[in-house]
């Protein structure tokens, strides 16, 4: 019996004295093969005096769901736990183990190979049913890791990328990034002014001074959130997102000046078909081997096609050639050149013309973006991987849930205590 207890206790990695294994054998339950271990949990001492001095009364049957290596082989852990009255101070106890909780019937072995689960891009339903467990007990797991991140409101990275994403019921949820090692700093509920001013004033003035510039998009509030909370932070406009106005201004433009042509003429086609070409830097474009192209009949290379599309008008000339410069400037970092760019006096059009003036009025933001290295790059990559996880669990219908999923697959999950989420699962 002690050899078979040892070698049992070696194959499930259970350690505790207090149990004993007796024998094991297969069982099948509700149509499926468990394996069934057989064992007692011992108590050694009152717990309340430590006498050794105990009345045994019977034993408490509980069924203890441990895990496995193999899914279709369910570990179940018969555990008859010893009640016991004290004859020294007449209190009643029951036998208690670091295997399973009092009142629980997961072993914590389990909850952790869940936790552990919890961190990966997989549903819960796939996790509960390689745990053998219910899709409830997965929740309560993950729902016990909602209160174990710690905030701190005494440090502010120097650099801070704000931005939103779509989340519970599509709403707009505000994330922070640390600009340096790409952390999240907070994920709140919504990004209504009042409410990121409301998160950022419990900051001590020493934190919120500590911060030196935010990356952001075109969204104008922020900036009065950064003027309002950070006395000492350079605002920086992303990179992308001027660019990404800039095409969308000039794409606009085209489609208006193919739309004054006849459906049929060589200039619509030349401005319709190959529109991808006029987005892409002219440097890249092709120049050397022509090909043939059904919609113009004619055999053009990429920067003919090009040339020939914006030569049939003066405003598309104008600001294809605005749009050019303006991203190499940005590339190279060129202030002086993008300052003078916005401040361009040719024929553009309309929508080209407002997004010259946006850029006006945020002109030292502007140039901050293209003369600092700091983008929101990073935050856009994690706003992916937020998507991922949502698309996984087919959408979130606690905003709960889904900071922690963020958090847990993030690995930033900090427990005050060790055994903190073993007690309270």
């Amino acid at each position: 019996m002690s050899s078979l207890n040892h070698c049992i206790k070696f194959e499930l990695d259970i350690k505790d004295e207090n149990i004993v294994f007796k024998d094991y054998f297969y069982k099948s339950i509700k149509l499926q093969k468990h394996k069934i271990y057989e064992a007692e949990l011992i108590q050694p001492a009152c717990p309340f005096c430590g006498s050794l001095a105990l009345l045994h009364n019977g034993h408490l049957i509980a069924n203890i769901r441990y895990p496995t290596a193999n899914a279709s082989l369910p570990v179940i852990i018969r555990l008859a736990k010893q009640r016991v009255k004290c004859r020294d101070c007449d209190h009643w106890s029951m036998a208690q183990s670091e295997l399973v909780n009092k009142y629980c019937s997961i072993s914590n072995a389990s909850k952790l190979k869940v936790l552990s689960a919890l961190t990966e891009d997989r549903s819960m339903t796939s996790i509960a049913r390689e745990n053998n467990v219910s899709i409830n007990t997965v929740q309560r797991v993950l729902g016990n890791c909602s209160h174990r991140f710690i905030d701190s409101y005494e440090y502010l990275p120097a650099h801070l990328a704000f931005d939103e994403f779509k989340g519970v019921d599509r709403q707009l949820h505000f994330i922070c990034l640390d600009g340096d090692n790409h952390q999240v700093v907070q994920i709140l509920r919504t990004r209504y002014k009042k409410t990121l001013l409301k998160y950022f004033g419990r900051f001590s003035p020493q934190a919120r001074a500590n911060v030196k510039t935010v990356t952001m998009d075109l969204n104008f509030y922020y900036q009065d959130i950064v003027r309002a909370c950070f006395p000492n932070a350079q605002i920086v406009i992303d990179r992308f997102h001027m660019i990404q106005m800039l095409t969308r201004s000039f794409n606009s433009l085209r489609v208006q000046v193919m739309k004054t042509f006849d459906k049929r003429s060589r200039q619509y086609q030349l401005l319709k078909s190959p529109w991808k070409l006029y987005l892409k830097k002219f440097d890249e474009l092709e120049k050397a081997h022509p090909r043939y192209n059904w919609h113009y009949k004619d055999c053009l290379t990429q920067a003919q096609v090009v040339m020939e599309g914006i030569n049939t008008s003066t405003t598309l000339e104008n600001s294809y050639n605005l749009m050019q410069s303006f991203i190499q400037a940005v590339e190279t970092g060129n202030t002086h050149e993008l300052k003078s760019l916005i401040n361009c006096q040719d024929q553009i059009g309309t929508l080209m013309h407002k997004t010259l003036l946006t850029f006006k009025h945020n002109l030292t933001a502007v140039l901050n973006g293209a003369a600092l290295p700091y983008s929101n790059g990073c935050l856009e990559g994690f706003n992916r991987k937020i998507k991922q996880i949502e698309r996984t669990a087919f959408g979130y219908s606690n905003f709960i849930n889904l900071l922690t999923r963020i958090r847990l697959e993030e690995n930033q999950y900090k427990e005050k205590e060790p055994n903190s989420l073993l007690m309270t699962a």
